[in-house]
């Protein structure tokens, strides 16, 4: 199912099927403010998994994922005072943030690791599907080979349903 969001002004009635969708273990791509992300509820171990597989990407390479705020952030990474204020300089924005986690984060995201990729995209359906979920959403690029990034979202309506 393909829903279009008005990009300045998200329709609450469809960020709620696709929030519904990700409470339900689903995957979803959404914008943000560099790609397409691919995601999934931070807490849903099946959904990770299935991220995983569709990337065919190794349990190895760490995800990140998406924070609705700074303040969201605390919550899942431990902020320093030199950090909390690199963040608020430039964030929301483009950039993913490698901080230690703190012990909110599932652990199938650690794995022999202590530090995890948060964002705060500048993006605002995707900081609205983060706040109406009420906790972050797993970030990984919509791009399925090492080369090849995904800006149509038909196109990656097409290449989610070959994956499914």
């Amino acid at each position: 199912m393909m829903l279009a969001i008005n990009r300045d002004n998200p329709q609450m009635r469809l960020i709620r099927k696709a929030v519904d969708m990700l409470r339900e273990g689903g995957i979803i791509v959404y914008p943000t403010d560099t790609v397409y992300g691919l995601g999934c509820d931070l807490f849903n171990k099946k959904g990770i998994e299935k991220i995983y597989e569709i990337k065919r990407r190794s349990r190895k390479k760490p995800l990140s994922f998406v924070c609705a705020d700074l303040k969201d952030i605390s919550h899942y990474a431990l902020v320093s005072n030199f950090a909390y204020k690199v963040l608020r300089r430039y964030l929301p924005g483009p950039y993913t943030f490698v901080l230690e986690a703190s012990r909110e984060v599932p652990k199938i995201l650690l794995q022999k690791r202590t530090a995890v990729g948060i964002r705060v995209p500048d993006n605002l359906i995707c900081t609205t599907l983060v706040r109406e979920l009420g906790n972050p959403i797993i970030n990984t690029s919509a791009k399925i080979a090492e080369d090849e990034i995904l800006s149509d979202p038909a196109e990656i309506q097409k290449i989610m349903k070959q994956v499914d």
